[in-house]
């Protein structure tokens, strides 16, 4: 890894500790969120992330980098299988769990903001950064180089970021199964990409 990766990760990852330190010591029951069934139901929060990861890939679609057709040829079945596992499990979870539309937490003076606001607030820059990718990509001149590049120290940023932000989603959501999909989709969406960036450093 490029410092500017190890930067970059370590960031994240400081950050997310913090998060972690502040909630459970703010929390009397740390663990008991993770115990509860999700509240079903359409998510505003769930809507707007789709939004952010859909429209990138829509406008993508008419902007492919030469060769990407034929390189698809050689991805991994099993890579491939996973990422679409992924992608159909995240897309159900994030929209139809309502606690990732819960900012407050009661007590009794009232309203307070959940220190886990923190995992939310994370993967929305997460996602900001993520658009900012796309539109330096659209401004490039849209190789393969420049799809599989880095982004503010970030490696393949094109599938390390979306899929940092849901790992947050799910954490801050206390979802077990939208965690899990996002460790699914990783493992089969970031090897992928690591597989193509790869083949053009050879």
């Amino acid at each position: 890894m490029k410092k500017s990766n190890i930067i970059a990760v370590g960031a994240l990852t400081a950050a997310f500790a913090a998060i972690s330190a502040w909630s459970a010591m703010t929390s009397i029951e740390p663990l008991k969120g993770w115990l509860q069934l999700s509240k079903w139901g359409i998510s505003v929060t769930g809507i707007v992330f789709l939004l952010m990861l859909f429209i990138p890939n829509i406008i993508w679609s008419k902007n492919q980098p030469a060769g990407y057709e034929e390189s698809t040829k050689r991805e991994s079945k099993l890579l491939l299988a996973l990422e679409r596992a992924g992608e159909v499990l995240v897309s159900i979870l994030v929209i139809t769990d309502r606690r990732l539309d819960r900012l407050w937490l009661s007590s009794a003076s009232g309203p307070v903001i959940s220190p886990r606001l923190g995992y939310l607030v994370l993967a929305l820059i997460l996602m900001i950064m993520y658009e900012l990718y796309w539109i330096k990509y659209f401004r490039s001149s849209r190789t393969l180089g420049d799809m599989y590049a880095d982004y503010c120290g970030f490696p393949l940023a094109g599938a390390s970021l979306p899929v940092f932000a849901v790992f947050l989603l799910g954490v801050f959501a206390c979802n077990a199964f939208l965690t899990a999909a996002s460790i699914i989709l990783g493992i089969g969406h970031i090897g992928i990409h690591l597989m193509h960036k790869k083949e053009i450093e050879k």
